[in-house]
Parts: C-alpha cells; sequence; structure tokens
C-alpha cells in the first residue's frame, strides 16, 4: 500500500497523512483535484469525479451553442478516518469531513460533516457514525470480528 500511495502522490494526488487502503480499481478523473487525510478507506470501483460536462449540455439547451465543449472543473476534499464503500460515487466539489461512512453505490455530492453515514442516490445522511458504532461495539461481543493484518 505505501508504494501505490508513493504513486498517487508522485501524479498528483494531495495527502496529508496515509490513508488506510485504496483500490486499484479507484477511478480518479484528475489526480491534481483530489486531497485525502490520514486513514482514509476507498473500496473497489469507486469513482473520484472532478469534471461535469453538463454546463455544455444546458447551454445547447439554450441555444447557445459553444465553440467547445465547456466543463466545470472542482476538487474533492476527503478527510480523516473516512471509509468510501464499494461502487460509490463522489461528485465534483465535494468535501468529506472527518469520521464519516459512505455506503456502498452511494453517489455523493456537497458538503458532508463529520461524524455521518451516507447512504443511496442521491446520497443522504442517515444517522451519526459515533451512534451508530456505539451499537456495533455492543454488537461485537456477540459476533465473530474479523481482524485485518496491520
Amino acid at each position: 500500500m505505501k508504494g501505490y500511495n508513493f504513486i498517487l502522490k508522485m501524479v498528483g494526488v494531495k495527502m496529508n497523512g496515509l490513508p488506510r487502503y485504496i483500490s486499484t480499481q479507484v477511478r480518479f478523473d484528475d489526480f491534481n483535484k483530489i486531497h485525502l487525510s490520514e486513514r482514509v478507506v476507498i473500496s473497489e470501483k469507486v469513482i473520484l469525479l472532478t469534471h461535469d460536462y453538463s454546463l455544455t449540455t444546458g447551454l445547447i439547451a439554450l441555444n447557445k451553442k459553444p465553440s467547445t465543449d465547456l466543463a466545470f472543473k472542482k476538487e474533492i476534499h476527503i478527510g480523516r478516518n473516512v471509509f468510501i464503500g464499494m461502487g460509490a460515487i463522489i461528485m465534483p466539489g465535494t468535501i468529506i469531513h472527518d469520521n464519516v461512512v459512505i455506503g456502498a453505490g452511494s453517489v455523493v455530492r456537497g458538503t458532508i460533516h463529520s461524524d455521518a453515514i451516507v447512504i443511496g442516490n442521491p446520497g443522504q445522511i442517515i444517522g451519526k457514525l459515533t451512534e451508530k458504532a456505539l451499537k456495533w461495539e455492543e454488537q461485537a461481543k456477540n459476533s465473530f470480528i474479523q481482524t485485518d493484518r496491520n
């Protein structure tokens, strides 16, 4: 994982700390517009989308066709201790603060404040991570828990 993080830095991803895991199947739209923090987990088939060409489509609908395609380009910021589930799409301009879980397949845009769980399309906040973690902690006492190697 350390080698992969090094490669991501080399191609322009900005890292504030060491991510925990980033799948090699993550789609980075524009490396230079991605900011990742400490202990981020990004599961496979996640898309970090930093461009939006709907501007061109909208202008054409107004009969104002531009001479070339136009796109909004916006950064994505992901805070500390964030888990992003398989197949999620993070839209341009999204800011995800610390201690957040994004559910598998979710489509997320805008600002997600700390201590949130987000699921769905469009992504909706369904609760506080800290409250759910207390329930998970209790469940863990009666369940098999897999532990990973460090």
